[in-house]
């Protein structure tokens, strides 16, 4: 099976099973209703990230049948990705509580790290270091840091996709210039999956994500990351890159709340992009505005750092100022004023 029939039959098959699974959510009233602490105002159905979830999952026999994924990388993103994705679906259905959902994070991170065989030996500035089991501990928390941020950042419509696919695609425009076409294919095929799904996503969004699907793509998109730098400790350097815009207002929003004393588990909506949607009035211009800071900001970026020609924790700061200096501008982290 060619592999660019794979990504055609991922991308259909993500947006006919939305289209399912918002009948579904119709039918079983599996709405998410508008609250004080929502960023939408109309009750929408909730729950299409499994079309993701299904068709990627799906995807990856294949892609190992061609030779396009390893066998230790299909056990991996098949057992975490399938774990965490049961748990966002069992929460998205009836709650769970926190404490039990993030010790599943932490179990699904583990399988992951068990199969990517920790974290490689990184380089900083010509120096090679080893972390052991440090960096393991390391990325551990970046795993499950990157699965709830994912979440957090869930919350106007089409915003976790297209992040997502700039991310993907910008990994695979780095690793063809960067002479490793091979770690390509994986995040071609996630980006299929999300595309689908992104045409029922899109502002006005007819139907969410949800936990399943959120939660699923902070990991997967945090495993290959990972599994980028085995081939080349830059690769790693550029994937923090294409995910700044995530990382930054979320880390920020969490410092920030942590430091008001703010019970930092509770639902908000005090991150930058929440901010600025509620200030301009639209989800479509925050979301679109975050793909040309992909674009023609981190992309760029990434690209210095993946080809060498910037060193990478120079090329992280300069890629991050501006971001913090959004998160800072809108506020992100602060309570709602009266």
């Amino acid at each position: 099976m060619n592999v660019w029939w794979l990504l055609l039959a991922v991308f259909a098959g993500a947006w006919s099973l939305t289209l399912f699974l918002r009948r579904y959510a119709l039918t079983k009233s599996l709405m998410d209703i508008p609250n004080e602490r929502s960023s939408h105002s109309i009750p929408t159905p909730r729950g299409g990230g499994v079309a993701i979830v299904v068709t990627f999952l799906l995807a990856l026999p294949v892609l190992a049948g061609l030779g396009l994924l390893s066998f230790s990388a299909l056990c991996g993103l098949l057992g975490s990705g399938l774990f965490v994705a049961l748990i966002g679906f069992a929460d998205d259905h009836g709650h769970i509580a926190a404490r039990w959902r993030l010790l599943g994070h932490f179990v699904a991170a583990g399988w992951a790290l068990f199969w990517l065989d920790g974290l490689p030996v990184m380089h900083f500035f010509g120096v090679s270091v080893d972390l052991g089991w440090v960096g393991s501990v390391l990325a551990l928390v970046y795993l499950v840091w990157m699965l709830n941020l994912y979440n957090f950042m869930d919350g106007i419509d089409g915003l976790a996709s297209v992040e997502a696919i700039c991310v993907c695609l910008g990994s695979c425009v780095v690793a063809g210039l960067s002479g490793h076409v091979d770690s390509m294919w994986t995040a071609l095929v996630l980006a299929a999956g999300v595309s689908g799904f992104l045409c029922w996503n899109f502002p006005p969004a007819r139907i969410f994500m949800g936990d399943a699907g959120s939660g699923f793509l902070g990991l997967i998109l945090g495993f290959m990351s990972i599994s980028a730098a085995w081939a080349s400790s830059e690769l790693l350097w550029s994937w923090l890159i294409l995910l700044g815009v995530f990382i930054v207002d979320a880390t920020w929003t969490l410092i920030r709340r942590l430091l008001s004393g703010d019970k930092v588990y509770e639902a908000h909506r005090s991150h930058a992009y929440q901010y600025a949607s509620r200030k301009y009035g639209s989800h479509k211009l925050v979301t679109l505005s975050v793909v040309a800071i992909n674009l023609l900001w981190l992309l760029p970026m990434a690209i210095a750092v993946g080809v060498e020609k910037i060193p990478a924790l120079v090329g992280i700061a300069i890629a991050y100022v501006p971001l913090a200096i959004i998160a800072f501008v809108f506020r992100a982290g602060e309570r709602e004023r009266a």
